[in-house]
C-alpha cells in the first residue's frame, strides 16, 4: 500500500530550515545541468550551421560557405529569405511565439499548485522535439518546425524554473544561488559538448557523415535533458501563492492579453520596469552574440566545425569559473556594479570580433576566452537582481516577461542580425551592431535604483545591491 503524496506547503516563501533550502537548491542546480545542453550544443553550436546547410542545399549552393555574399534564397511560407538568414529568421518567429505564450504559462503557473508538473511537461516537450531532429535528413522545413517547438518549450520551462528561485533562496542567498546554478549549467553543457565534439571528429572513422553525427548529437541532448530533469525534480517542493490557494484557476483563454496586462501592471513599479528594459536590451546583445557565433565563425571567419566545437567546449569550462568569479566580485562591489563592469567588457569584445581576420583560429579562441570570463556572471546576477524586484506571488508571471529576452531568446538582437545578414550576406556587420544593445542597456541599468525598486514591491532588501 503506497502512501499518499505529501501536500504542498501553503505560501511560497523559502523554507526557514537551511538544510531544506540547500536540498532544494541542489535540485535547482541539477535542472540547470540538465537543460543547459540544449543551449550549449544545439543553439550555440549545432543548429545554426545545420539549418543553414539544409537551406543552402535547398537554394542550390554548392556548400554553406558559398552562401555568404551569394544570391541564394529559400521561400518558407512563400517569403523570400536568404539561406544564411533562415536561422535568425526562425529565431525571430520563435521569440514572437514566446511573447504570446510565455506570459500565459507564467500566469497559469503562478495560480497552479503543481509547478513541478508544469516544469516536467514543458521540459519533456522540448526534449522530445530536439531528439526528433534526428529524423530530419533533408529539407529545412521540418527541422525548422522542430527547432521552433523545442525553443519555445525550453523558454516556457525556464519561466517556471526561474520562479522557483524565490521559493528556495532568501534575498541574501539569491546572488550566490543564481551564480552557482549558472556555473553548474555551464559544466553540464561542457560535459555533453565534449562527447559531441568527439563524435563529430570521429565521424569518418565510425562510418558516419557529419550531418548524421550532428543528428545523433541532437537525439542525445533530449535524452540528457529528460534524464537529469527527473532527478532534479525530486528535492523541489510544490508551493503556491495566495492567488493559487484562494482564487479560481485561470482559464487559458483569459490570459491572451497577459503580456500587455503584466507590462502595464509594472508601471506601478517603475524601477522594476526600468531594470527590465535595461535587461531586454543588453541581454539581447549577449544572446545574439552567442546564438550567431557559430555561423559567424564557420562562414565569415572560415573556422572549422571541429575548432568551433572545441572553442565552445573551452568556453563552458572558463565560464564555469567566470560565473563564480563575477559572483564573488558582486559580493564586494554589489551585483549592479558587477553587471555594469561586464557590459563594458562586452563592448570591447564585440568590437574586436568585427576586426577578426578570416582563417585565424587562435585569435578566435582568444576572443572566446574573454567572452567566457564575463558570460555567465552578467546573466546570473541579472536574474538574481530581477528576482528582488518581483512582487510576491507573481514570480512566474514576471519571469515570463523576463524570459522573452533570457537564454534562448533575442527578439531585437535576432531582428538586427537578420536584417544585417540579409543586406550583406554575412555576419560581420551584424556582430558589430550589437554594441548598441550593450551601451543603451547599460545606461538604463545605471539609471535603475535597485534598492528603491525592492522597497516598492514590498520585498526585503539584501545587504548589497
Amino acid at each position: 500500500m503506497t502512501s499518499a503524496a505529501p501536500k504542498p506547503d501553503p505560501g511560497n516563501a523559502p523554507s526557514p530550515d537551511p538544510a531544506q533550502r540547500r536540498r532544494e537548491q541542489r535540485g535547482w542546480y541539477l535542472y540547470e545541468w540538465s537543460n543547459q545542453v540544449f543551449f550549449t550544443s544545439v543553439i550555440t553550436v549545432l543548429i545554426g550551421p545545420y539549418l543553414s546547410g539544409l537551406a543552402c542545399a535547398e537554394a542550390g549552393a554548392p556548400d554553406a560557405a558559398a552562401c555568404t555574399g551569394g544570391a541564394y534564397y529559400v521561400y518558407p511560407l512563400g517569403i523570400q529569405v536568404h539561406a544564411n538568414a533562415l536561422y535568425p529568421a526562425a529565431t525571430v518567429v520563435a521569440i514572437l511565439l514566446q511573447i504570446l505564450l510565455l506570459p500565459i504559462v507564467g500566469s497559469l503557473a503562478d495560480r497552479s499548485r503543481n509547478k513541478k508538473g508544469w516544469l516536467f511537461s514543458l521540459a519533456l516537450t522540448g526534449a522530445l522535439s530536439v531528439s526528433a531532429l534526428y529524423l530530419t535528413t533533408d529539407g529545412y522545413l521540418l527541422s525548422t518546425l522542430l527547432f521552433l517547438t523545442a525553443n519555445v518549450a525550453y523558454g516556457a520551462a525556464e519561466v517556471v524554473y526561474n520562479a522557483f528561485l524565490l521559493e528556495i533562496a532568501t534575498p541574501d542567498e539569491r546572488d550566490r544561488v543564481s551564480s552557482t546554478g549558472w556555473a553548474v549549467g555551464y559544466l553540464g553543457g561542457a560535459v555533453l559538448l565534449a562527447a559531441h565534439l568527439g563524435l563529430v571528429m570521429a565521424a569518418p572513422s565510425l562510418g558516419l557523415e557529419q550531418g548524421e553525427a550532428v543528428r545523433i548529437a541532437f537525439a542525445s541532448v533530449g535524452v540528457w535533458w529528460i534524464g537529469f530533469m527527473l532527478l532534479a525534480l525530486k528535492p523541489l517542493r510544490n508551493r503556491y501563492s495566495a492567488a493559487a490557494a484562494q482564487g479560481p484557476r485561470l482559464r487559458p483563454g483569459a490570459t491572451v492579453g497577459q503580456f500587455v496586462h503584466t507590462v502595464r501592471g509594472m508601471r506601478r513599479y517603475p524601477q522594476t520596469l526600468l531594470f527590465l528594459l535595461a535587461f531586454i536590451l543588453f541581454n539581447d546583445g549577449i544572446q545574439a552574440a552567442l546564438r550567431y557565433a557559430a555561423p559567424f565563425a564557420t562562414q565569415d571567419l572560415r573556422i572549422s566545425q571541429e575548432v568551433l566545437m572545441g572553442t565552445i567546449l573551452m568556453i563552458q569550462f572558463v565560464a564555469f569559473g567566470g560565473a563564480l568569479a563575477v559572483g564573488a566580485l558582486a559580493r564586494r562591489i554589489g551585483p549592479k556594479n558587477a553587471v555594469l563592469c561586464t557590459l563594458g567588457v562586452w563592448c570591447v569584445l564585440v568590437g574586436l570580433g568585427y576586426l577578426l581576420p578570416a582563417g585565424e583560429p587562435l585569435l578566435f579562441v582568444a576572443l572566446a576566452v574573454g567572452i567566457a570570463l564575463v558570460l555567465g556572471g552578467s546573466q546570473a546576477l541579472s536574474r538574481a537582481l530581477f528576482s528582488q524586484l518581483i512582487p510576491r506571488g507573481r514570480e512566474a508571471e514576471y519571469f515570463a516577461v523576463y524570459q522573452i529576452s533570457d537564454k534562448g531568446s533575442s527578439l531585437l538582437g535576432s531582428l538586427a542580425v537578420t536584417l544585417a545578414v540579409t543586406w550583406t550576406g554575412g555576419y560581420r556587420v551584424a556582430i558589430l551592431s550589437l554594441i548598441v544593445f550593450f551601451v543603451v542597456g547599460g545606461f538604463l541599468l545605471w539609471r535603475t535604483d535597485i534598492r528603491k525598486g525592492i522597497r516598492d514591491v514590498g520585498n526585503e532588501a539584501p545587504e548589497r545591491v
